[in-house]
Formats: C-alpha cells, sequence, structure tokens
C-alpha cells in the first residue's frame, strides 16, 4: 500500500484548490453580485460532489497519509450529501445576502472552507486529523455568523458561538488526549486493538470517553450542551443558519462514528448509556422548550435539538448477543434520518430566506400569517417541511423516524422498547409546534405588510425541486435507504 495514496483526497484537494483559486479570482471582481465567485463556487461544488459520487459507487476502502485519512463509501456518501447542502444554501443566500450588505468573497470562501473541514472529519482516522477538520470547519462558521459586522445580534451570536465552540473543541480535545495516554496511539484502528486487549487503564478509557462524548454532544447540539444553538440560529442571518443546521452536522455524525464505533467499540456499554441520557433529554427539553416559542428560528432551533436526540436513538443499539445486525441496522437508520432531516431543514430555511426581503426578517411565527393567500406554492412546500418534521406521513420524516424505532423494536430487549414508545410519545408533543405553523399559514388572516416579492428564478425552482424531493423520499424511501445501509455495513466490514 501507498502511505500517502493521494487517490483518496482527490475530492479534498481539487476542493482546496478552487476555494483559494476562487478567493484570488473575487479580489479582483468589481462585480457588486459576485456572479464570477458564484459561478465557480457552484461549479466547483457539483465537480467535488460528483467525484464524491463516483467514489462511493466503486464501493472501495483506501486508506491514505500514512493510515491517517480513510475513503470509504461511508465517508464518500456523506461528504456527497454535505456538498449538495452547500450547493443549495448558496443558492439559498444569494439573493437574501444582496439585499444584507452580505454578499461579499468572504460568504463563498468561508462556506467553502467550512465544507473543506466537514469533509476532512467525515475521512479522518485519526485522533490530529480529526481535531484538524473540526477547527477548520468551526473558524470558518464563527467568521461567518460575524460576517454582518454592523449587526449587533449577529455579533453577539458569532461571540457566543466563538466561546462555546472553544470550550466544546476543548472537551473534545481533553477526552482524545486521555485516550491517547490510555492507549498510546493516535490512530482510530490502533486505539481499537488497544482496547480490544483489556490490558489498560479502564478508569482512564472512561473518563476519555466521557469528555469525547461531551465535546461530540456539544457538536450535535444536544441536551445539556445545546446553550449555544438558540442564540445562534436566531442571531445569525438566516443564510449562515442554514450553514451551521446543514452540512455541520453530518460531519458531527461520522466524527461520531469513526470516533465511537471505529474507534471505541469496545466500552460500547458506557458511551451507549451517556448516548441513552442525551438523548432522552434532547427530545423532552427540545420539544417542551420549542413549544413556548414566537419566534420561527429559535423554535426551529429547539426543534433541531430534539430531532438529532431522535437521531442518536439510532446509535444506541450495539452487539447484542454476539449478534451485529442491531448496530448495523441502527447506524444506518441514524444515518438516513439526519439525511431526510438535512433535506427538510435546507427546505425549511429557503422558504424562509424567500419570505424575508431587505429590511425584513421574516422570522416570527405570525409572519406567516396567511401565507396560502400570498402565495400558495410557498406555503404548500413549508407544510409538507412542517409535516417532515412532525413525522407526519407521506412526508420522508416519517419513515425516517419508523426506521429508528423499527431498529429499536427489533432488538427484542425491553429497554429500547420503552425507550421506542418514549420518542413516540415525545414526538406526539413535538407535533405541537410544527402543526401550529401549518394553522398559521392555512387559517389565519395574512398580515398587512408590502406585497410577496418571489424570488429569482434558480431558487424557486430549486426550492420547488426541494419540497417535492421530501415528498418523493417519503413515498419511496426504499432506494435512499439502501444507500446508506450499504455504506454503513462497508465501513463498519473495514
Amino acid at each position: 500500500m501507498n502511505d500517502m495514496n493521494w487517490l483518496a483526497i482527490y475530492p479534498e484537494i481539487v476542493l482546496l484548490a478552487m476555494t483559494c483559486v476562487i478567493a484570488l479570482v473575487d479580489l479582483y471582481s468589481r462585480s457588486p453580485k459576485r456572479t464570477l465567485t458564484y459561478v465557480l463556487s457552484l461549479a466547483t461544488l457539483v465537480a467535488v460532489a460528483l467525484m464524491h459520487l463516483s467514489y462511493f459507487r466503486g464501493g472501495f476502502t483506501l486508506y491514505a497519509m500514512q493510515g491517517m485519512v480513510v475513503a470509504d463509501p461511508m465517508g464518500h456518501l456523506l461528504a456527497f450529501f454535505a456538498t449538495v447542502a452547500t450547493f443549495i444554501t448558496l443558492v439559498y443566500a444569494r439573493p437574501y445576502a444582496a439585499d444584507r450588505e452580505l454578499l461579499k468573497g468572504e460568504l463563498f470562501t468561508l462556506a467553502l472552507f467550512s465544507l473543506l473541514g466537514i469533509s476532512i472529519m467525515i475521512s479522518a482516522n485519526n485522533f490530529l486529523v480529526i481535531y484538524l477538520g473540526l477547527e477548520l470547519m468551526s473558524l470558518s462558521l464563527y467568521a461567518l455568523v460575524a460576517l454582518r459586522r454592523d449587526h449587533a445580534v449577529s455579533t453577539e451570536a458569532a461571540m457566543k458561538y466563538f466561546v462555546l465552540g472553544a470550550l466544546a473543541s476543548g472537551f473534545l480535545l481533553y477526552g482524545l488526549s486521555m485516550m491517547y495516554g490510555a492507549t498510546g496511539s493516535l490512530d482510530l484502528g490502533e486505539v481499537f486493538k488497544a482496547i480490544g486487549t483489556g490490558q489498560i487503564n479502564k478508569q482512564v478509557l472512561v473518563f476519555g470517553v466521557v469528555f469525547v462524548v461531551a465535546g461530540l454532544g456539544f457538536k450535535l447540539g444536544v441536551v445539556p450542551f445545546h446553550m449555544w444553538v438558540p442564540d445562534v440560529y436566531q442571531g445569525a442571518p438566516t443564510a449562515i443558519t442554514l450553514m451551521i443546521a446543514g452540512a455541520p452536522k453530518l460531519a458531527a455524525f461520522a466524527i461520531t462514528i469513526r470516533l465511537l464505533v471505529e474507534g471505541m467499540i469496545g466500552l460500547a456499554l458506557d458511551w451507549q448509556q451517556m448516548l441513552i441520557v442525551l438523548s432522552v433529554a434532547s427530545m423532552v427539553i427540545g420539544n417542551v422548550a420549542a413549544i413556548a416559542q414566537s419566534n420561527l428560528k429559535r423554535m426551529l432551533a429547539y426543534s433541531a435539538i430534539a430531532q438529532l436526540g431522535f437521531m442518536l436513538l439510532g446509535l444506541t443499539p450495539t452487539v447484542i448477543s454476539g449478534n451485529t445486525f442491531s448496530a448495523a441496522n441502527g447506524y444506518s437508520s441514524a444515518m438516513f434520518y439526519l439525511v431526510t432531516y438535512l433535506l427538510t431543514t435546507l427546505c425549511t430555511f429557503g422558504v424562509i430566506m424567500v419570505l424575508a426581503r431587505q429590511g425584513f426578517e421574516a422570522e416570527e411565527i405570525d409572519d406567516l400569517r396567511g401565507l396560502n393567500q400570498r402565495n400558495p406554492l410557498l406555503a404548500a412546500i413549508m407544510g409538507i417541511c412542517m409535516f417532515s418534521l412532525a413525522g407526519i406521513p407521506p412526508a420522508v420524516g416519517f419513515y425516517a423516524k419508523l426506521a429508528v424505532l423499527q431498529a429499536l423494536v427489533s432488538t427484542n430487549v425491553t429497554g429500547y422498547i420503552v425507550l421506542a414508545v418514549v420518542a413516540v410519545l415525545l414526538s406526539l408533543v413535538g407535533a405541537f409546534y410544527y402543526l401550529r405553523v401549518v394553522k398559521t399559514m392555512y387559517f389565519d388572516e395574512p398580515a398587512a405588510g408590502p406585497a410577496l416579492v418571489a424570488g429569482p428564478t434558480e431558487v424557486r425552482v430549486l426550492l420547488s425541486l426541494n419540497g417535492a424531493a421530501v415528498l418523493v423520499f417519503g413515498l419511496l424511501p426504499g432506494g435512499l435507504m439502501a444507500l446508506c445501509a450499504d455504506a454503513i455495513r462497508l465501513a463498519l466490514a473495514t
């Protein structure tokens, strides 16, 4: 095996090179619409997405950089979805950013650098590479939140995000350093072997796992590490909120699988219990707190906490009675859940950005009053998204929730069946605030104000396709579920 094996990281090399080119090109751009920067960014994202898709369809696993990087089907599929999410986000964001003097080269280059950090995290097979990707992604997002320098709320959100994000990184780094101290290696494969011997200090290992799970909890935004989520979602410009709410969740999922499953499966009984507590607490607090919100972005922030808590349930089944079926089934269901949640989130924030206009942010639930009378298409798309988030058929969110619940119940373990029942009851609580948005759009009288201006053609077309995908994947979920199952199976096999 070639120790460097550049082939494994070609998509990341292309992304890095083109991001640098775009940054240089933008220096000489005089167009206020940043047309060349925008087109180059989208072309880069299309090329990188096609590379990841091609690698995924190849079905092979490559190790590179002396084993510090792994390019496997799971990583390529997650990176493909992250790239597509960034593409969609930039299309939605362009008209919104133009109205707020945010349409600068930094918006595109920082978004691409954030995606590069996400790709590095997804393909990491070493503690140092995980941390490198994490910091690249996080620092880019901190800067994006603060991009609106003359806006006090955005600046405050950036400060909170930076301080709490630095704390989260410290937690994760401290946990990884303890794992290194106990096992003597930074490579996940070597850590897995060392834990399997059973001849190392169990107490140090468990303390390390606690800090690692705490760091991952911060990045996922689950209780009790959720305090930054509502403030940052509300305070950041909506386009940047979508960049935080979308692709980075895939990176957090990837490093959770890499660290806990591929590296520390021998400690599953310890981290599994922690994930169950985080999951239930997130569903309780996220759903209950969302009911009290009148701000739409803040409500979606608490919704995200509850949704990611539900997703974590899929990571709790591990090897049961020597059978790995429950683990693979749970992990693939969690991955499917996260991908469909990302699809719905993109659509939801896309509608909010289309409704926003210069000097007005469509951030309050009351801003959607009578939307069906003002624009039936936007109301229908938003309604589909709310039904999906609530888990109501035929939207894809229903099948995603069903897949996770099936993964729990199929273990035939009483504790997991109880967890499934709790998750269903808490989802019923969550349905209230989603259906309240639908009621506001369809049954309330429209608020007086300026006429609703439809967005650019490419935004309307992409938003319609996005909404249709939420519906179509709900009716025909088998293909996407099979992709996630194959990706997880091949990842666990190596």
